[in-house]
């Protein structure tokens, strides 16, 4: 596997912080000093080479990324397994709460999932190995380094995990702009839960949403029936965070 550009102060940060072998980082010459000086001070503390060049030579490495005069190249992303993230609930002694991503492609969608996830204490995000956006450097950047933090896990079939999540308990909840049933109307967020976030464009795939415990919808009172997919999936986990802190 190749190695990964990581952009940007906080994912090359948040990047050291978390253990993540980072094997060189470039800082811009005329980078501002408190900005990078946090970055140096934790890369000389783990032994990592720094390198000052031109500020040209950064929008190269990282085309088209708000790189702040900071690029690292650190070793492939390491996806989790499922289980990880099941036992990561169970070392917390928290009942799961699971991200499953139906073919979300856009990778800032992706990025800004991540955030949400970390902040509303998801134990894991889960994605299709194929047709979906995977932990890119533009997705860690959009992250704001919680890419990190969050056990993401790829998977062959996202219809089969769903099952093995339901044999172990885990509700599978579908978010549909179709479904009857209002998200606050649901108790379904109080125990062991799986939510799934449909692609940007088509939503839940039919035998994706066919498998499903429970579909819910977000309330909608303006004139557009829709919400972008990493806002509608920042409202469910709020939504899932009040009824846990509710229930202490």
């Amino acid at each position: 596997m190749e190695e990964e550009i990581i952009a940007g102060k906080h994912s090359v940060t948040e990047a050291l912080r978390s253990g993540r072998t980072i094997n060189k980082i470039w800082i811009a010459e005329n980078a501002q000093k408190h900005l990078t000086q946090p970055i140096i001070f934790e890369a000389k503390k783990l032994g990592v080479v720094i390198q000052q060049v031109d500020k040209r030579k950064l929008d190269q490495m990282a085309p088209g990324m708000q790189h702040q005069g900071v690029v690292a190249q650190a070793a492939p992303y390491a996806y989790a397994e499922v289980e990880d993230i099941l036992q990561a609930a169970e070392a917390k002694g928290e009942a799961p709460f699971i991200l499953l991503l139906d073919e979300i492609e856009d990778p800032h969608n992706l990025g800004s999932i991540l955030r949400t996830a970390d902040c509303t204490g998801v134990h894991g995000v889960i994605v299709p190995k194929r047709r979906s956006a995977q932990v890119t450097a533009t997705v860690s950047k959009t992250s704001a380094g919680a890419a990190e933090y969050v056990p993401v896990a790829r998977v062959t079939n996202l219809g089969q995990t769903i099952e093995e999540l339901k044999e172990k308990g885990i509700w599978v909840v579908g978010t549909d702009v179709s479904a009857s049933s209002e998200m606050y109307d649901t108790n379904v967020f109080d125990g062991p839960v799986a939510v799934v976030i449909g692609n940007e464009g088509k939503g839940m795939g039919r035998l994706i949403r066919e498998k499903c415990d429970v579909l819910v919808k977000l309330p909608m009172k303006g004139q557009i029936n829709s919400l972008n997919a990493s806002v509608a999936a920042g409202v469910v986990m709020y939504e899932v965070l009040r009824r846990r802190r509710t229930q202490g």
